[in-house]
């Protein structure tokens, strides 16, 4: 699942979007933009935790669809919870945000599916701390969609799909720009969850990281080497080969969302910083 797709025909146009927990609120606000428009482009689009639930959105036209999961559900306090963490549950509980949402706003899969766009979701495999990208179909859709987000520690489990287990696909390729590229994309949006001028910082995993996943060394290795891969996806979007456009999409300085942020004016103000940018990257897509 992780091979080389240098084969590919070259030429294909691609979307991709970073996750990042609440901050991907800027995301769905482009997304929302781009449905109200009927704007799909796209050939290719990889999502990794967030981006992808976005992109599901997106794929299935479903306007507003996210902007109530970010500015609704995700604030209810099911969702996050530093009491529910203590006492040993997860901080982020994606397993009731996924039931809770799938049942009250179920995503429109016949839509999803019938796309021309290829749908990929980014994964990280637990056992083996490699990336992988995957095409969901309708009887694992909501498992991957939901193996893609659970951060690890945060969310205390795995994610098993088809008798895998995965964890949030941001662990690896936190920006699958270079997988893209691999898949023959020439042309690629890359919506971004931070700043321009973000810089990752290099971390020893902590001693909670370490007990919580002390039997997965190899995922445990995938964490520290986080950094270097999400540098090498920046220097790739900002220096691609000849031939290739990457058009990157940050969110401005004015953004104030953290990956847990609750409260409901700044995830509003800062879904509509992504909607306007959204108006303005389809005014500018052709020229």
């Amino acid at each position: 699942m992780n091979e080389s797709h240098e084969t590919e025909s070259k030429g294909r146009t691609a979307l991709v979007v970073e996750g990042g927990g609440m901050r991907g609120v800027f995301s769905t606000g482009i997304l929302d933009a781009f449905i109200k428009q009927d704007f799909n482009p796209f050939d290719l689009c990889i999502g990794v935790s967030a981006g992808a639930s976005n992109l599901a959105a997106y794929l299935g036209k479903m306007y507003q669809r996210n902007f109530k999961v970010f500015t609704d559900y995700s604030l209810r306090p099911e969702f996050i919870s530093m009491k529910k963490f203590v006492r040993g549950g997860h901080l982020m509980d994606i397993d009731w945000l996924w039931d809770i949402t799938l049942r009250e706003m179920p995503v429109d899969v016949d839509t999803l599916f019938s796309t021309l766009s290829e749908f990929i979701i980014g994964a990280t495999e637990v056992n083996t701390g490699k990336s992988v990208y995957l095409n969901p179909t309708r009887q694992n859709f909501d498992q991957l969609m939901k193996a893609s987000s659970a951060i690890p520690v945060i969310y205390r489990g795995f994610v098993e799909v088809d008798g895998v287990k995965y964890v949030d696909g941001g662990v690896t390729d936190s920006i699958p720009v270079i997988e893209a590229y691999r898949r023959g994309a020439s042309k690629i949006m890359v919506l971004r969850s931070r700043p321009h001028s973000y810089i990752m910082q290099s971390s020893k995993n902590n001693v909670l990281t370490k007990w919580h996943l002390r039997r997965y060394p190899d995922l445990l290795q995938a964490l520290e080497n986080r950094v270097h891969t999400y540098q090498a996806a920046i220097e790739f979007m900002r220096n691609p080969p000849a031939g290739v456009e990457v058009i990157e999409v940050n969110p401005p300085d004015s953004f104030q969302t953290e990956r847990l942020t609750k409260e409901l004016s700044i995830l509003k103000q800062d879904y509509q910083l992504g909607y306007d940018r959204g108006v303005q990257l389809m005014e500018d897509w052709g020229k």
